[in-house]
């Protein structure tokens, strides 16, 4: 593969991901969630999107794998992963002097860019 379709590869990839996310965020504000925040970075993590459920403040990992050769969606969000997410979650919460918040981390699994292809696991993982 030359380098040109190595960026363009990529760069289908990140758009993918981005509609992605947005297609979550539109689903779980249908279902009642207000999306405050999307894409918090920080040193070492990331959080794709940062709901609220009523008093309770979700911490949601958007996953899209149309390949599921090598596990799916839930098999890529790994142990280190995972604490990736949790580090951004403490960061997020001292940033927005919410450390007392109620939070949960939340998953939506995609293995196509459609609603009908959404699973979402509340409570997916934990940071204890």
């Amino acid at each position: 593969m030359s380098d040109k379709d190595n960026t363009s590869s990529k760069m289908a990839e990140k758009q993918s991901g981005k509609q992605a996310e947005t297609l979550a965020a539109q689903y779980l504000a249908r279902q009642g969630l207000r999306v405050i925040a999307q894409n918090f970075h920080c040193r070492g993590g990331e959080i794709d999107l940062v709901c609220r459920d009523g008093k309770v403040l979700v911490f949601v990992e958007v996953r899209l794998r149309r390949n599921a050769s090598y596990g799916g969606a839930a098999a890529s969000i790994t142990s280190t992963k995972q604490a990736r997410i949790i580090l951004a979650a403490r960061h997020y919460l001292s940033a927005h002097s919410a450390t007392e918040s109620d939070c949960r981390f939340d998953c939506i699994l995609l293995d196509g860019l459609e609603e009908s292809r959404i699973e979402w696991l509340r409570d997916a993982f934990s940071a204890d």
